[in-house]
């Protein structure tokens, strides 16, 4: 089968696509020919090898499973022995968690991970996307922040794939919801449903006099120490990206203060936990809560384009692999 394999960490030219062994699955797994594929911030983080400690859990010198890609979306065309949730022919999707890459035509997942049915309303393009922005931006504000009904809920890069998302799942739960972003991507955060969208290069959040209860930096562009003076009373300051002075701050709130600083490696979560978001999300597709943005499409020989423009920073929404 056609897959790609990352050969080194470093740019999109270490992404090589090469003819590997199809593979069997094993007992309790399901091998799915993959229909689409998402293309992610952290994937070409993890093709960088970046950041240095998150070499620990995907390989010192390389990756350990050097097939790229996580998301994923396809049709399942064989099952393993005791396999007993999925059939031959049912459509999937998921997210392949430290395991098998997904920017291949197979891949093999246990019937336990985090996989299941795919809604009927949405393609394989569209489901694709699910477990990159929705699932990590369900984690910080459901399970990290707990975010309430009627709090203010302020979305740093509400235009990205974690952005986006993370602006339709706080109006879902009934949060006031600002969204910042660049000029041109003002009109797409508001459509998505943000009762206010600010234009970063025109407005400083932290200068208005406007208090939020939480302030989710979805690009980890900005610092808490910055974003404090926005927070209210017992205000989190929420970002996906891990540097060292986020984890001192996260250590120094969690002990002292009112105002809290966190973080959350959504990948590292128990796999019945996130197959529990999973499934949670998957009913607010089929009741028509959310709506997929996807950016642009690329075929799996120009996956180094599409992360070239990824690390641009200026998707909107999400990057889809057709194979």
């Amino acid at each position: 089968m056609r897959a790609i394999i990352i050969t080194k960490y470093g740019s999109p030219e270490v992404l090589q696509l090469q003819y590997v062994q199809k593979p069997i699955p094993k007992d309790k797994e399901v091998l799915v020919q993959v229909k689409a594929a998402s293309a992610t911030r952290a994937d070409t983080m993890m093709r960088k090898g970046s950041p240095w400690l998150g070499r620990l859990f995907i390989g010192l010198t390389k990756p350990k499973h050097p097939i790229s890609g996580t998301g994923f979306s396809g049709v399942v065309e064989a099952i393993g022995k005791d396999v007993t949730e999925f059939e031959v022919g049912d459509a999937v999707f998921g997210e392949s968690i430290f395991g098998a890459g997904t920017n291949a035509e197979y891949v093999c997942i246990r019937e336990d991970g985090v996989l299941t049915i795919k809604p009927e309303q949405l393609s394989h393009k569209e489901a694709a996307t699910i477990c990159d922005g929705y699932l990590t931006s369900w984690n910080f504000l459901k399970e990290i922040a707990e975010v309430k009904p009627g709090q203010s809920v302020l979305i740093n890069g509400a235009s990205g794939s974690l952005g986006t998302a993370a602006v339709q799942l706080a109006k879902y739960i009934g949060a006031e919801v600002t969204g910042v972003c660049s000029a041109q991507n003002v009109d797409l955060v508001a459509t998505i449903g943000a009762d206010k969208v600010l234009d970063y290069n025109k407005i400083d959040f932290t200068k208005t006099g406007k208090m939020y209860d939480v302030v989710f930096d979805t690009v980890g562009k900005s610092k808490y120490s910055y974003c404090k003076k926005a927070l209210s009373f017992k205000g989190i300051y929420l970002s996906p990206v891990l540097s060292f002075s986020l984890l001192v701050r996260v250590v120094w709130t969690s002990m002292f203060g009112r105002k809290k600083a966190k973080f959350s490696a959504t990948g590292t979560k128990s796999i019945p936990a996130l197959r529990l978001f999973l499934n949670e999300l998957k009913e607010l597709w089929e009741s028509n809560q959310l709506k997929p943005v996807i950016d642009r499409y690329y075929t799996l020989e120009e996956i180094g384009k599409a992360h070239e423009y990824i690390d641009m920073g200026r998707k909107k929404g999400n990057v889809v692999i057709l194979l």
